[in-house]
């Protein structure tokens, strides 16, 4: 079996705290039906900084990535169908999934 992330970009806040609750509550109810396959679920990022090539740092980042969560399935068809089911899509974010590599050594 094979680990792959999935990228939360972008995504509509909430209108209201209650239309907040209900979304983090769908979302809370897809990494729990994940089970075993949620390696590493629910990262969020903050406090963002990014560095350039000549080493200076600037508050906040260069894309729109607000976190991340490690699954494991048998392929990138399969991690794909889990993707299509997050409720992140449901509030106009975007999902993208890479396999994990394994670096030697």
């Amino acid at each position: 079996m094979s680990q792959f992330v999935i990228v939360y970009i972008g995504g509509n806040p909430p209108a209201s705290e209650e239309e907040g609750k209900q979304h983090f509550s769908r979302y809370m109810e897809w990494l729990s039906s994940l089970g075993d396959a949620a390696v590493s679920p629910a990262n969020p990022l903050k406090n963002t900084q990014t560095v350039a090539p000549d080493a200076t740092v600037s508050a906040g980042g260069t894309s729109m990535m607000s976190g991340y969560t490690i699954i494991e399935a048998d392929s990138m068809d399969a991690a794909l169908e889990i993707a299509k089911a997050c409720p992140f899509l449901e509030i106009g974010g975007t999902l993208e999934v890479s396999e994990l590599g394994r670096m030697p050594g």
